[in-house]
């Protein structure tokens, strides 16, 4: 469809606006009113000092790396570096990659750190994350407040303020694009803006050899293309820190400038998905500025980030769906699996408490998940995180050592279902189910093993 819509397209590329079109303002209001800008200048000093320093000194540690992903069957290197810090026991999966958190200091863990300035920089981290979850708290309050009353004329009104103070301060809701307003409570407030980790992103675009072009706009160089934010508690808020290194030295571009945008200045796209009518937006990101994605915008929407000159941090706070995403839940499957498996008081031998079809499949299921969810996933890349902290290292363990247990319970099935003593169909059916998971265990290891 992408492609047939370029070709279709050609050289008379869709319409976007920025904040220097006079339609821009109402085509927010109408077509993008969840997303909520605020200008630095609206955060506090002393965290806008934390943050940074916290990301320079993850850069100063070589904290950042490039994710290797896996698209249709085949690898990728991100062009932007990233790390994840967060809850400890937290991931978070994207790509077919799963990345682990290195902890934020969390009250009632353990957590040894590299060093006190990388202890500090996920402090500081810990602080934003803070900061944007009740900023998150009111813009949902204030898009409810909106959506309430009893608007009797939807005019869109021109109260004459500027743009820098009713949009990229407050924000707006439009009673066109949100529909009816269903009311909601604390918890349901909380559970969508109670961040859980943070995606911290890095690139310097000079560095780069390569950039994508945007495609469909022609909005120039792209350092993340057009998407939707995966993993996610459904209609949470993303809450998205922008730092880009304006004041740094930075050679001229030669390129031609393009119709729109300044290139030298980074800005995030968004579109309608799957939309060819309704125009585009990209707005700049300067130094400490902050967006808010609310409600189903991640859903309804996409968006890109195109890149400027200068080398640019982002920290994108996110309520990650832990329902198969923890440690403690890998655990727990793990133990579920375990209760399948006894020891012989005297002998000490093991063996299985059953050989029912839906208690190997069940078993067996959760040894695939441990293995290529996520002891795989961690050793692929994991060695990485120890520029940080050793905090995953005894988990691991932990996982290793429940894997080789499941090991031996799939080499006792096998030891079991060649015993002629086995009621036919009962072996036939334990066998059928075994052999569709240790067919898919095979293929994953091969593919694993290419990788």
């Amino acid at each position: 469809q992408k492609k047939k819509l370029l070709e279709e397209l050609g050289e008379n590329r869709l319409p976007y606006l920025t904040p220097a079109d006079a339609d821009f303002h109402q085509l927010w209001k109408t077509k993008y009113s969840k997303l909520i800008f605020r200008k630095s200048d609206t955060v506090p000093e002393e965290l806008h000092h934390m943050v940074q320093e916290g990301f320079l000194t993850l850069r100063e540690h070589n904290c950042f790396f490039q994710d290797l992903v896996r698209i249709k069957g085949k690898d990728f290197l991100t062009p932007v570096s990233r790390i994840l810090i967060g809850n400890p026991g937290c991931t978070y999966k994207y790509l077919n990659t799963r990345l682990f958190t290195v902890p934020w200091p969390t009250e009632g863990y353990d957590i040894e750190y590299c060093s006190p300035q990388i202890h500090d920089a996920c402090k500081a981290l810990m602080r934003l994350n803070d900061y944007l979850h009740i900023e998150a708290v009111k813009a949902l309050q204030g898009q409810n407040l909106f959506e309430t009353k009893e608007i009797k004329d939807t005019t869109v009104i021109d109260r004459e303020q500027s743009f820098a103070t009713s949009l990229m301060e407050q924000g707006s809701v439009s009673k066109v694009q949100s529909g009816v307003c269903v009311p909601e409570d604390d918890r349901s407030l909380k559970n969508r803006t109670s961040y859980n980790l943070t995606l911290l992103n890095y690139m310097d675009p000079l560095q780069m050899l390569y950039l994508k072009q945007e495609p469909y706009f022609g909005m120039g160089n792209m350092a993340v293309s057009w998407h939707h934010d995966e993993n996610l508690v459904e209609r949470s808020v993303v809450a998205v820190y922008s730092y880009s290194c304006e004041d740094s030295a930075i050679e001229e571009s030669n390129e031609e400038a393009l119709k729109g945008r300044d290139p030298a200045v980074w800005h995030v796209g968004l579109k309608v998905a799957w939309d060819i009518e309704t125009p585009g937006l990209a707005i700049p990101l300067h130094q400490g500025d902050i967006y808010l994605m609310l409600d189903d915008l991640n859903m309804t929407h996409q968006h890109c980030v195109l890149a400027g000159l200068s080398p640019r941090f982002s920290s994108t706070h996110r309520v990650a769906d832990s329902s198969r995403g923890t440690l403690e839940y890998i655990l727990g499957r793990c133990e579920l699996a375990l209760q399948n498996l006894q020891t012989d008081s005297d002998s000490m031998a093991l063996s299985l408490k059953s050989l029912e079809a839906d208690v190997v499949k069940q078993v067996e299921e959760i040894h695939n998940e441990v293995e290529f969810e996520w002891l795989r996933q961690f050793w692929f890349q994991g060695k990485r995180y120890l520029k940080c902290t050793d905090w995953w290292l005894k988990p691991m363990a932990k996982l290793e050592e429940f894997w080789r247990k499941m090991e031996i319970m799939t080499s006792l099935v096998l030891s079991e279902v060649r015993k002629e003593q086995q009621i036919e169909e009962q072996r036939n059916e334990t066998i059928s189910c075994f052999l569709l998971l240790l067919k898919e265990r095979q293929k994953l290891r091969k593919e694993w093993a290419a990788r």
